[in-house]
């Protein structure tokens, strides 16, 4: 038997799986399992409705994406769109109305760790394969065996912390672009015991859409997930309002080399990251977490809205919004004409920083941007002109 939840009482087990999906139907049970049938009749429709080659294969192919959809629960599992839909509705509801829980999905690779193979390892990080994590102060590396390969990969700060008291608050899911095996050995990394994640790995192999992930392969609503990613590129246009983007983990100097950095890696300088503050970014994200959370369990509930009504994604842009409108830099920057944003990409031309060791203060660097500190704004302000950037350094902070 397959564990494949540990909230929801209905989706507890396979069986229980099943189980509903017969109720749902007003079926009894028979020597055929209900798996089997779903599948005899969508074959079945195939051949009635199919009227030449080129229809029949076109449906045959429609067919077998939806019947691995959710083969990430249960090898070869494939459902309806009412099936999904009842599903979806029944677990959200309950993880809302009964445990006070919203769902969130987690990106693994720069998000909740790095990995790099160890062939690709440099001369200045092998000690990591011989030394002992004491001999290094860097906690949580770890060499793992996959198909074919060997890796090494290194947890991000906190993320044993965030992942214990982030499931306190939701249903927690892995989702991927890597390979099925991939993710099968992380999640037995970050869960050996699979208590947080209960069987919800989802790799490429799952998403309904090439080199793209989508919340279609997800039993819940849309409107009660979050989704925990360094990119808001990967995932489908419909989704990306429910993205917190995560600056991007990179630990080894392979993944730096892979987005163009040269800087010298945390792992050759035998460090690793922090926030400006000298804390970690995922302890500033599970502060996040708490403060939606709290937004959409009872400072909503004031307004009248009925809970299985609302929708996270608004509480996204409300928070979004307070920051906009309350953060004296912002809003002083804005007034000088400036646009502004809470992440980097090639439109940027400065950053405002206060650390010079932040991830995106050393984008800004790598790529040739504006690094400054926050008097650069203040004193544009005050002399109504704008500011040579040279004179408004941003130094790194001990």
């Amino acid at each position: 038997m397959m564990s494949v939840a540990t909230v929801s009482p209905i989706l507890h087990n396979i069986d229980n799986l099943v189980g509903f999906l017969k109720r749902g139907r007003g079926q009894q049970d028979s020597d055929c399992s209900q798996l089997e049938l779903i599948e005899r009749r969508k074959r079945r429709n195939i051949i009635e409705t199919t009227t030449n080659e080129e229809a029949r294969f076109a449906d045959e192919e429609k067919s077998r994406s939806s019947g691995v959809r959710f083969g990430y629960l249960h090898k070869g599992l494939g459902l309806n769109h009412d099936e999904i839909d009842r599903l979806r509705n029944d677990n959200t509801n309950i993880l809302l109305l009964h445990h006070k829980k919203l769902h969130l999905v987690l990106d693994l690779d720069h998000t909740l760790l790095n990995s790099t193979f160890l062939d690709n390892m440099s001369p200045d990080e092998q000690y990591l394969k011989t030394q002992t994590q004491s001999d290094h102060s860097l906690q949580h590396v770890h060499i793992v065996n996959t198909p074919g390969t060997q890796l090494m990969t290194k947890f991000r700060p906190y993320m044993m912390t965030f992942l214990m008291q982030a499931s306190q608050m939701f249903e927690l899911s892995i989702y991927t672009m890597g390979s099925r095996d991939y993710a099968l050995e992380m999640a037995k990394l970050l869960d050996p015991r699979n208590q947080i994640f209960g069987g919800r790995v989802i790799s490429r192999s799952e998403s309904t859409k090439e080199d793209r992930k989508g919340l279609d392969v997800l039993l819940a609503r849309d409107s009660a997930v979050l989704i925990l990613d360094d990119t808001k590129d990967v995932w489908t246009v419909d989704n990306q309002d429910n993205v917190i983007i995560m600056p991007r983990y990179h630990f080894f100097r392979s993944s730096c080399q892979q987005f163009g950095l040269s800087s010298k890696p945390y792992s050759e300088l035998k460090t690793d990251e922090c926030d400006r503050y000298g804390g970690a970014y995922l302890a500033n994200v599970l502060q996040l977490l708490r403060h939606v959370h709290s937004i959409f369990f009872n400072e909503i509930e004031i307004q009248g809205w009925d809970l299985i009504d609302r929708d996270v994604r608004l509480v996204l842009k409300l928070l979004q919004k307070e920051v906009a409108d309350t953060h004296p830099l912002w809003k002083m920057a804005e007034q000088l004409g400036a646009i502004c944003s809470t992440q980097v990409d090639p439109t940027v031309t400065h950053v405002v920083a206060a650390d010079a060791r932040t991830q995106k203060s050393r984008w800004t660097v790598e790529e040739g941007k504006f690094l400054v500190n926050p008097q650069w704004i203040h004193t544009a302000n005050f002399m109504w002109q704008k500011q040579p950037e040279d004179s408004f350094p941003c130094h790194y902070q001990h």
